[in-house]
């Protein structure tokens, strides 16, 4: 996500998505799919653009108070994520692209900037929603109003010529703001089904230094035939705050679920200071992981 209009203007998002099959006689895809957005005040997606196209998501554009548009557009395109086609993955992280991209103003703003931009008004207080929000946590001030003192850290580059097909091409680095979602998950069928799935939310800084402000990864196992979880172990490598990997100790909770329901179990089973955020967007994405293990024979 970036702005070229500047940073009191909109966002625009460029996605890209792809399924990469690997076997024996090599590596090829079998999906690539595009979604370019642009989001304005109130996270309001003034365009949508997707490849392949799919007029029915339109419904959303414009919508002055959009609400769950997770919601919202999963039922506008059912057979995408009934199929857990790529383009589906991409369009469910959408609205959370535009909730992370906050970092960037952090990183790119004077405080009194940003003070400015919202009005000099008091955030509310987030207290219980998330293991980082947790009552008591060092973060929140007497008011229970968290501070801006993220603990980001400087990361390379994903791509690496060691394994150049690990990740389709991206976006060039850029001296702009810019916010990136990455996200890789891997499956392949052992004596069970095996995944090892990455995570990370980056933004440029004006320093010229990438850094991250959540990164996790995920190694979990899951029955051939059911589909249920039978393991996993959840990695918090960056988190923002020093109360946050401790939602990291309850994703076991996940275990005997089967992953095609993921996205709506996550949030019963670990909801306010159990989960995290951010581990749910990990987990969340697993919900696709049927459809791959599908294509391997």
């Amino acid at each position: 996500m970036d702005w070229p209009e500047g940073l009191d203007g909109s966002g625009r998002v460029k996605a890209r998505a792809r399924d990469l099959l690997t076997t024996a006689e090599g590596a090829r895809a079998i999906a690539d799919d595009v979604l370019v957005a642009k989001v304005g005040p109130g996270r309001v997606y003034e365009s949508l653009f997707t490849f392949p196209d799919r007029p029915a998501l339109q419904a959303v554009v414009g919508v002055a108070r959009p609400g769950n548009s997770r919601a919202a557009i999963s039922a506008l395109i059912p057979e995408e994520r009934d199929a857990g086609t790529p383009l589906y993955l991409l369009l469910d992280d959408l609205p959370a692209i535009a909730l992370v991209s906050g970092q960037v103003m952090i990183e790119w703003l004077m405080p009194d900037e940003r003070a400015a931009r919202m009005g000099g008004s008091r955030r509310s207080s987030p207290v219980g929603i998330c293991s980082g929000f947790r009552p008591g946590a060092a973060v929140l001030d007497a008011d229970g109003i968290p501070q801006a003192i993220h603990q980001v850290q400087a990361v390379g580059p994903l791509s690496s010529d060691v394994d150049p097909l690990g990740w389709h091409v991206l976006q060039p680095e850029v001296s702009e703001p810019e916010m990136r979602r990455a996200r890789r998950i891997d499956v392949w069928k052992e004596d069970v089904l095996r995944i090892e799935a990455f995570f990370q939310d980056s933004c440029t800084t004006p320093a010229g230094v990438r850094v991250a402000v959540h990164e996790y990864c995920l190694s979990a196992t899951a029955d051939l035939r059911t589909g249920e979880l039978l393991s996993v172990v959840a990695d918090p490598r960056i988190l923002p705050f020093d109360s946050c990997p401790q939602a990291a100790e309850n994703v076991d909770r996940m275990v005997g679920i089967p992953l095609a329901e993921f996205r709506s179990a996550v949030l019963t089973q670990l909801p306010g200071t159990l989960g995290c955020t951010h581990l749910s967007d990990a987990l969340r994405a697993l919900a696709e992981v049927p459809g791959m293990a599908h294509l391997l024979h």
